[in-house]
């Protein structure tokens, strides 16, 4: 669809998709949404970008001498006609041809023949050097070993307060808290659509109140927290506003991430709650918000990982959650910020699967087109708005429920590849997750698992030490060259905004998983207990449960607030949130914290969006 000049930006806006329009029509929003049409992929670039990084993949060798190559070619010629092929004959391989899971076709073996364009000081550096291949410090973990973080939270704030005392006391170097499924759609607990799901996947938060006491005895002031949490992101940032305030702390104090990546909800996990330009409305009221009083703040971790989950390829992540990632920054840009005030408090959050080399790989290719593009495409001189940090977590999709204590094993592997990759932090997942919310027994052995790791094994001793290796560096180079693939065809559908609303990112993540099961089913991809070396198993492990109790503690906690708050200042702060989400030019994070700090619940709150905003529907993928 094109746009006319002559229209006005809420026109422009409201126009975005209009064939099949399914929300309102009241978005409320600055022109400045047009970027995801006229900056976000802006046009031709990507394209440009791609022909660059194929001929620089082309150029003449560098590192590597002429005569060098030569010969290592002639020795190659010779070693698979001499000693390959006949011991092929006798001995074949296992299959005709072996790919990785992005499906990427890998060679028996690879030569400096395969990395001789590779520039060593332009296109891989040292660490904590532009374009920051092997790491975003100088020192990485022999400085500081990555924050253990790990996921907690369900049933009552009282459970999850006792479980991150535990993980504190532990070793845990910082907090993530996971909320139940109400909170993350922004419903309360007494909510017809909350009925039976109250604590079950992560903890319930309905007002202030729940917050102050999952936090209760926490110093905030010296540890750092993970939210994961969405579409209702702007309000639970609030909440951890009012609870340091009750602490004695000032905002400008806390340090920590919400997640707030709501593209990625639209493209893989669905917890929405507006439509899509009514949400990045609401996220630019936050960037302002936080770049101003909370200094110290990630307000958005740009998450690759549900992407991961969904079914995408490693490839897929990386161009995905990048093209996120740039979405973002003109958002920032077109709210008036400066990318070197607002980029460093921009952080990702990457999923970590099973084909141990292609994790490495696309952590060092992330970083590398991150700051390429900020430095290129954005201006950006500051190298700290260049780094890339990023935490991650092991893939859940790859815990099996069969022979669950195998899932210890995956996730030691899938931590080392994130360690080896690079990452700023991590959580382990635990050998139950397949079955339940971790117990407190399994979560200990995720946590010692990552201890041991950076304690026992020396792979923190020298940084990034599987550089060199010529499979890495050139699967480094091929998910790069397949992700900028991604950002132009992004493009040529009509940005980023557009790819999502019409399904173009979805059907390519549901093709990418059918092509998966297929291969599963075929038993060309083993997993296993899965689909080889099964066992016939009696329930194999004790898991944790979650009872009714939670739910009625939290409904009849929710009631008491509503009848102990002066419920006329509740009204006065949602009136001024309501005005607030009507003027495109205001900054609804104010009135928020306002209204939260009288304890006007969660639903309460977002109920006045989605009387505002209305709704929206997702496209048909298939």
């Amino acid at each position: 669809m094109k746009f006319s000049v002559l229209l006005s930006p809420l026109e422009r806006i409201s126009r975005f998709g209009d064939e099949g329009r399914q929300d309102n029509g009241k978005i409320g929003t600055y022109g400045h949404l047009l970027l995801f049409r006229d900056r976000v992929l802006a046009k031709g670039y990507w394209k440009k970008v791609l022909d660059e990084i194929k001929q620089e993949r082309r150029a003449p060798p560098t590192t590597f001498d002429r005569k060098q190559l030569a010969k290592v070619k002639q020795e190659r010629v010779r070693w698979e006609t001499k000693t390959l092929k006949p011991w092929t004959r006798v001995s074949p391989e296992q299959k005709e041809e072996f790919r990785n899971l992005s499906n990427i076709p890998v060679k028996r073996v690879y030569t400096p023949e395969d990395v001789s364009h590779l520039n060593q000081s332009e296109e891989i550096g040292l660490p904590g050097e532009y374009p920051y291949v092997r790491g975003v410090y100088p020192t990485m973990y022999r400085g500081r070993p990555w924050t253990m973080r790990m996921f907690s939270g369900f049933g009552t704030p009282e459970d999850t307060n006792k479980r991150l005392h535990y993980l504190l006391e532990h070793g845990e170097t910082g907090l993530s808290i996971a909320f139940d499924m109400p909170t993350l759609y922004g419903y309360d607990p007494d909510s017809q659509r909350a009925e039976g799901e109250v604590g079950r996947c992560g903890v319930s938060v309905g007002s202030l109140k729940d917050m102050e006491i999952i936090l209760e005895g926490i110093p905030l002031e010296k540890v750092s927290t993970s939210m994961t949490i969405n579409a209702p992101a702007s309000v639970l940032t609030a909440m951890y506003v009012g609870v340091a305030e009750r602490q004695g702390l000032k905002p400008k104090e806390l340090r920590g991430t919400v997640q707030a990546d709501i593209l990625k909800e639209y493209i893989a996990q669905k917890e929405w709650a507006f439509p899509p330009e009514a949400h990045l409305r609401i996220i630019r009221d936050m960037m302002v918000y936080c770049t101003k009083e909370m200094p110290q703040w990630n307000y958005i971790s740009i998450s690759g990982y549900h992407i991961r989950e969904a079914g995408s390829s490693a490839v897929q992540e990386l161009a995905f959650t990048l093209a996120d990632g740039f979405a973002y920054v003109d958002l920032g840009i077109e709210a008036g910020l400066k990318v070197e005030d607002f980029a460093p408090r921009l952080s990702f959050f990457f999923n970590c699967g099973m084909d141990f080399f292609e994790e490495v790989a696309k952590f060092r290719a992330a970083r590398r087109i991150w700051a390429r593009v900020l430095r290129d495409k954005y201006k950006v001189k500051d190298p700290r708005s260049l780094l890339l940090r990023t935490h991650a977590q092991n893939s859940g999709a790859s815990l099996t429920w069969q022979q669950p204590l195998n899932n210890i094993v995956r996730t030691t592997i899938e931590a080392l590849a994130t360690v080896l990759g690079g990452t700023q932090s991590l959580h382990t997942n635990s050998y139950d997750e397949a079955w339940a919310l971790p117990s407190e027994a399994a979560a200990t052995v995720a946590l010692r698992t990552q201890q041991i790791i950076a304690e026992e094994t020396g792979v923190t001793d020298t940084i990034d030490p599987l550089a060199g290796s010529y499979y890495l560096e050139w699967l480094t180079d091929e998910m790069e060259e397949r992700a900028f693939q991604y950002f132009d065809k992004i493009e040529r559908a009509g940005g980023l905004l557009d790819a999502i609303k019409t399904g173009f990112i979805q059907r390519e993540i549901a093709e990418n998983s059918y092509r998966f099961q297929q291969e599963l089913e075929r038993g060309d991809r083993v997993v296993v207990g899965v689909n080889k070396y099964q066992i016939e198993e009696k329930k194999p492990i004790d898991t944790l449960k979650i009872n009714e109790e939670a739910q009625r503690r939290q409904v009849a906690r929710i009631n008491m607030v509503r009848e102990t708050r002066d419920n006329k200042k509740v009204e006065q702060a949602l009136d001024e949130l309501r005005k607030t989400f009507k003027d495109e030019k205001a900054n609804s994070m104010y009135p928020m914290v306002k209204a939260v700090k009288a304890y006007a619940t969660l639903g309460e709150i977002m109920d006045v969006g989605r009387k505002i905003f209305g709704e929206y529907k997702e496209p048909p993928i298939l």
